[in-house]
């Protein structure tokens, strides 16, 4: 297929949306991007070089399958595998909800990922290492308290403003802040912001004609949209499927948390309550405090 060209069966697509068809949703995510087929590795390359800002060349991918079943299992699922043929490694993730401790989570991977690099060979050594990256599209909610969409993190001092120049970074996407970029022109958008719209809003009815423009112009994000267009009924029953089993395990994730966070509250009263009680008796600052840790 010639650049810029809309793929047939893409305009059939877009008449008839199926709303379980999301790829900020996992299952869909990975399906898109780890086929063993022309446009799938076409649109993995480009979405990777768009998100890095480079010329990506792959050498191998590993689509990584959690477990369904188990809901503290669902913490550690990391969608793709990128090995380069740079030897630069990425894990590249879509998180459509992203959990309170994702940044943790984010950091943990990025050290075994960096630390799954062999240098203890005759020919290894710590000038081998090659860079590693996180990237973490998440498709609801913010982390971050500023407006900017895409952030890059890597070891910095910021009291004297001095780079540490390692061979990590973490690159997170907030879609929920694209308000903004998707109201300029697609000529405007970069290749990433390019690929955030088409995320964000691939299901919304309005952006439509927004998402056929961003398909006509960027080859990467056509061929994305080929591979969805694409999905058997097979497969549609299979996301379909999985669809109920996420919002099952969403449901007891939700309520767990509300658990954990109705227990926190009550310790947070009991603790508050005890505080007033010893200030009333007349504990000075230290013996509260000692008062404090023996009711722990």
């Amino acid at each position: 297929m010639a650049k810029h060209e809309k793929p047939a069966k893409y305009a059939k697509h877009i008449a008839a949306h199926d709303p379980i068809i999301d790829p900020c949703w996992d299952p869909v995510f990975k399906s898109v991007f780890t086929r063993d087929t022309v446009p799938s590795e076409i649109a993995r390359k480009k979405l990777l070089s768009a998100i890095l800002e480079e010329p990506v060349k792959e050498l191998s991918i590993s689509a990584n399958e959690p477990p369904v079943s188990r809901l503290d299992q669902r913490q550690i699922r990391y969608d793709i595998q990128c090995l380069f043929n740079s030897g630069e490694r990425a894990d590249i993730e879509m998180t459509l909800y992203p959990h309170k401790w994702e940044v943790f989570r984010m950091e943990y991977y990025l050290s075994r990922l960096f630390a799954s690099q062999e240098i203890r060979e005759e020919s290894g050594s710590y000038k081998t290492l090659k860079r590693s990256y996180q990237i973490s599209l998440l498709a609801r909610g913010k982390l971050f308290e500023d407006k900017s969409f895409d952030h890059h993190f890597i070891y910095y001092d910021p009291e004297n403003k001095i780079p540490f120049g390692g061979l990590t970074a973490i690159i997170t996407l907030e879609l929920e802040k694209l308000g903004v970029t998707a109201k300029k022109a697609v000529s405007a958008m970069s290749e990433k912001e390019r690929w955030a719209v088409f995320f964000k809003y691939y299901n919304d009815t309005e952006k439509q004609p927004l998402i056929q423009e961003i398909t006509r112009e960027e080859e990467g994000i056509a061929m994305a949209a080929d591979v969805i267009s694409g999905f058997t009924a097979a497969e549609m029953a299979f996301f379909h499927e999985m669809s109920v089993e996420k919002y099952e395990l969403d449901m007891r994730a939700h309520a767990q948390e509300a658990e954990e966070i109705g227990e926190a509250r009550g310790e947070a009263r009991e603790r508050a309550r005890i505080l007033n009680l010893l200030k009333k008796s007349g504990y000075d600052t230290q013996g509260i405090e000692a008062a404090l840790k023996n009711s722990e």
